[in-house]
């Protein structure tokens, strides 16, 4: 795992980056500036329970393929779900919050994801493990506010002018941040049957880096 010290906030973005695109660059970049990070950990997932195994490319390559997109100091790629052999987020939070004592983690993920979160396992223990924060993703936006998990999570939920205090908040607590989307797909990056790495892949990033400046 990457190297952490008391005190600091870090923002867990986990996924299977299969393959990794600037859309997820432009979640990262949001969270880290609108919460305040210290620390981002993009963890490569060797698997998604939901999802099948058979589309993934190899982890090495994932890996590879996202520390060429991140290219951001505080961005930290690793893999360490590999050593734990699981894939489901739960037993990984509860892993990392019991190894680093007082240090303050968010779980980062878009709202794609918020509309299924009712169907991860243990994803009540997950809110009342660590706060989360839900990055705005092309689509009905509504939709993901009403999914199944929004609505039962809806009394912890925070405004989003206070999101840079989400890290100092006891969970469960998450906020929703509306901002610049993209409508990159993974999924539809696959069915394109693209070559990998992307041509144009660096140049579409440093265009979303640009984009969140003020």
């Amino acid at each position: 795992m990457p190297h952490v010290e008391r005190g600091m906030v870090v923002g867990l973005f986990g996924g299977s980056f299969n393959p990794p695109h600037p859309g997820h660059r432009l979640v990262a970049e949001i969270a880290l500036k609108r919460l305040g990070l210290d620390q981002l950990w993009w963890m490569v997932t060797p698997g998604n329970p939901l999802k099948s195994r058979s589309i993934l490319l190899p982890l090495a390559e994932r890996i590879a393929l996202s520390r060429d997109l991140a290219r951001n100091p505080r961005i930290k790629i690793t893999a360490f779900e590999e050593r734990l052999k699981t894939s489901f987020t739960a037993h990984t939070l509860a892993h990392v919050v019991a190894r680093h004592p007082g240090v303050r983690f968010v779980w980062i993920m878009g709202a794609d994801s918020l509309k299924t979160f009712h169907r991860w396992q243990k994803w009540r223990e997950i809110a009342a493990l660590v706060p989360i924060v839900v990055v705005d993703r092309p689509g009905a936006t509504l939709s993901f506010l009403s999914s199944p998990a929004a609505r039962a999570l809806s009394f912890a939920r925070v405004d989003e002018n206070a999101a840079r205090s989400l890290g100092l908040r006891r969970p469960p607590a998450w906020t929703f941040i509306h901002g610049p989307r993209s409508t990159l797909s993974s999924t539809e990056i696959r069915q394109a049957a693209r070559p990998v790495p992307m041509p144009g892949l660096r140049e579409a990033s440093g265009g979303l880096r640009r984009a969140l400046k003020d």
